[in-house]
């Protein structure tokens, strides 16, 4: 279980405002918005999702992946190759 600690709130405020963002661009369809208005606003809501993802990737290889790397042995290999595997999906989005 992941424990997102002090940055739980941070995270969720974040990520509401990113669904935010998502029904703006919701609503931007239904009214038959500009194409390239509604372009900007998928550029932002990537960003702002691209930006979050860093932010968790980088919080679980400060706590997570450090501390099994610290203790060693197999749980050390399995958390270095998922966050390998995170940061490869992270690069090719």
């Amino acid at each position: 279980m992941a424990d997102h600690g002090d940055d739980k709130e941070s995270q969720l405020k974040r990520l509401r405002r990113v669904e935010g963002q998502i029904r703006g661009l919701q609503k931007m369809v239904e009214e038959d918005k500009y194409c390239i208005d509604v372009l900007t606003q998928v550029s932002a809501a990537t960003r702002a999702l691209q930006s979050f993802s860093l932010e968790l990737l980088e919080q679980h290889m400060a706590g997570c992946v450090v501390a099994a790397a610290a203790k060693g042995g197999p749980e050390a290999d399995r958390k270095i190759r998922e966050a390998s595997e995170a940061i490869a999906r992270l690069v090719r989005s």
